[in-house]
């Protein structure tokens, strides 16, 4: 989508308007919900029905967005509310239980520190974040282990592994950076494919280390490609590369990033999965705005660091089409009384819960993407017109134009001689 001055522009007014909306929809919810509410999913369009939560993984988005919109647009009201539900998270940085801290700690106490908050209070949570989701390593294999049982690695991991980069990084402490290093490695062997696709799940015998067979939870197969698996791969590799500088993660979200585009439609938006049959309550028909717009936020990042500006351009002009495609067809507006900002998410196909609805890691990562873009549009793109150089520096009697002679007014080779 190679944008035009004019495209440019309304580009950027379609995507401001739904930054614009996101914002409305985040202040109705802090209006409707109590302060101890961290919302989920919808159903039937509205939230507060949202009741199987598992590990409460989701609760660092909705504060998130409230920092994401803090830095947007300087209202200090944004960030007051942003960390009040921030703090309440601190004690996770603890929790044994879950692979998400990632989720739960960079999208609030790391956007938190980025706009000025105390280091001193949220520099050692996020290294005790690193260092406790360091502690789900599992020596036989390399890899950390799934909230499910020590034999499960899931491609989600990859957006929590940047959580022990930090720690790493924050500490010096080369422990922690290699147990980063060979999560990665181990998830790039076992759930990236030789095509760029990835499966959910990788499951290991616990003794001898060996990865027995790719599964699923959420997936059509086993060896299908889950949508939203297939972006959380793609984000996190280049996260961890972004962080680390290792050319191999590069490489793996690149390989991913080219199977997005290869498959996924012309208007942006993914198939809940790329291997869903053609019909039936399963069917490839229903799109997850969610995985499109954790795609579009990480094909954003991959696009400022991969060495091929063609590829950077492709990467970009991909996300900037999906966002306008939400933007335009996918908002809570388009449905009456829709409580969320973006319609068309899934949240967990085979047990019926948040499907074709608003999902909060959609949600936050829809307003990540469109604020990244933004960022990108509201540069100042090259002058259309390069205007010839001025004559100034010429006397007056040099300013007269004269052009030489012809090709048949100069003699031929050999004439005249």
């Amino acid at each position: 989508m190679a944008l035009t001055m004019h495209d440019r522009e309304a580009a950027r007014a379609t995507l401001e308007d739904a930054f614009g909306f996101a914002q409305e929809q985040v202040s109705r919810l802090l209006a409707k919900y109590p302060s101890d509410y961290y919302p989920m999913y919808t159903v039937g369009g509205r939230f507060g029905e949202d009741r199987k939560r598992w590990t409460h993984w989701c609760d660092g988005f909705y504060p998130g967005m409230m920092f994401i919109f803090a830095e947007a647009t300087g209202r200090s009201e944004w960030l007051d509310r942003a960390v009040s539900f921030s703090t309440p998270l601190e004690g996770r940085q603890y929790d044994r239980a879950v692979h998400d801290l990632g989720f739960i700690f960079f999208s609030t106490y790391l956007r938190w520190l980025g706009l000025g908050g105390p280091v001193e209070r949220i520099e050692p949570v996020l290294i005790q974040a690193g260092r406790t989701m360091a502690m789900r390593f599992m020596e036989n294999g390399q890899y950390l282990r799934s909230f499910v049982e020590p034999a499960s690695l899931f491609i989600d991991i990859m957006m929590n592994v940047g959580t022990i980069f930090l720690a790493a990084e924050k500490t010096g402490e080369a422990g922690l950076l290699e147990v980063a290093h060979r999560h990665c490695e181990t998830t790039r062997r076992t759930l990236v494919r030789g095509d760029g696709s990835t499966s959910h799940e990788a499951l290991f015998d616990t003794e001898s280390g060996e990865c027995q067979r790719q599964s699923t939870h959420q997936g059509y197969r086993g060896d299908s490609c889950w949508s939203r698996g297939l972006a959380w791969s793609l984000y996190g590799f280049t996260r961890s590369y972004l962080q680390s500088r290792e050319p191999a993660w590069l490489e793996t979200a690149m390989h991913n990033a080219n199977y997005y585009l290869a498959n996924t439609p012309a208007s942006g938006v993914t198939p809940w999965d790329y291997d869903a049959p053609e019909s039936g309550p399963l069917a490839r028909t229903q799109v997850d705005t969610s995985a499109c717009a954790i795609a579009a936020s990480g094909l954003l990042d991959l696009a400022t660091v991969t060495p091929d500006a063609t590829k950077a351009r492709a990467y970009r002009d991909f996300a900037l089409t999906s966002l306008l495609t939400l933007s335009r067809e996918y908002l809570g507006r388009e449905t009456n009384g829709f409580e969320g900002i973006l319609n068309g998410g899934v949240y967990h196909i085979h047990k019926n819960l948040g499907v074709h609805e608003a999902v909060l890691f959609g949600e936050y990562f829809f307003v990540e993407a469109l604020d990244k873009a933004l960022k990108w549009l509201r540069r100042a793109p090259a002058p259309a017109v390069v205007r010839a150089y001025a004559e100034d520096s010429l006397p007056g009697w040099a300013r007269q134009w004269v052009d030489g002679p012809t090709e048949e007014e100069m003699p031929s080779p050999g004439e005249g001689q």
